[in-house]
């Protein structure tokens, strides 16, 4: 097996994270009733994130930004614990 570059997993991670992030809140525009509002309430879990102005939105990919990037770096950190002999 091979070492995973820590800091190439990362931003990947990072990087995807940022997609997903910005296809849900462009899906959520398109939503209406009790869907538009589970949806509302998922992301109301961001601390800070209200969705109404460009301030919280920001906030919300920022944290996305700041998990994927920790998240991609341990697993890649972990793989590469485990293969070592």
């Amino acid at each position: 097996m091979h070492e995973l570059s820590i800091k190439k997993y990362a931003s990947l991670c990072l990087f995807g994270g940022e997609i997903a992030y910005t296809v849900c809140m462009v899906y959520g525009k398109f939503l209406s009733g009790a869907a538009a509002e589970l949806h509302a309430s998922l992301f109301a879990l961001f601390p800070g994130f209200t969705g109404v102005n460009f301030g919280s939105w920001f906030f919300g990919a920022l944290t996305v930004a700041v998990w994927s990037g920790v998240a991609g770096a341990y697993v890649a950190w972990m793989h590469n614990v485990s293969i070592k002999k």
